[in-house]
């Protein structure tokens, strides 16, 4: 069983910048790649990013602007972020993070591929 708590959630103006970090328990988040989702009100769960095991490999969402969002991951420190910078109302969520064993990152796009969820933190982009 793997415990993964999201941080770095909170109220942030248009075009401001958050952090968002999922961190793990035993065992290693180095055994599973990664995935970032988002659910904002009245509407689907949605893949954000994904992200290898060893972090050589990243996916996006097609919707997602990635000059504005980063996957990354320090698995020294057992922990995944989401970097997100100019942030905009639409980007209003709650985002989760998840871990899966599959081999192959394509399967990042799929909720039904993932081991493990975290709770969620919210993220408010005010206009």
């Amino acid at each position: 069983q793997v415990h993964v708590e999201e941080s770095g959630g909170g109220l942030v103006q248009a075009g401001g910048s958050l952090r968002l970090s999922c961190a793990a328990s035993d065992p290693p988040l180095s055994n599973y790649a990664m995935g970032w989702y988002r659910q904002a009100p009245g509407a689907e769960l949605e893949f954000v990013a994904g992200i290898s095991r060893n972090g050589d490999r990243t996916l996006y969402a097609y919707y997602i602007d990635e000059d504005r969002f980063t996957i990354s991951r320090e698995n020294a420190k057992n922990t995944v972020y989401l970097q997100m910078n100019g942030l905009k109302p639409e980007d209003t969520a709650v985002y989760y993070c998840a871990a899966h064993r599959r081999e192959d990152l394509y399967c990042s796009y799929f909720v039904q591929s993932y081991d493990y969820w975290g709770q969620g933190t919210q993220v408010t982009v005010s206009s």
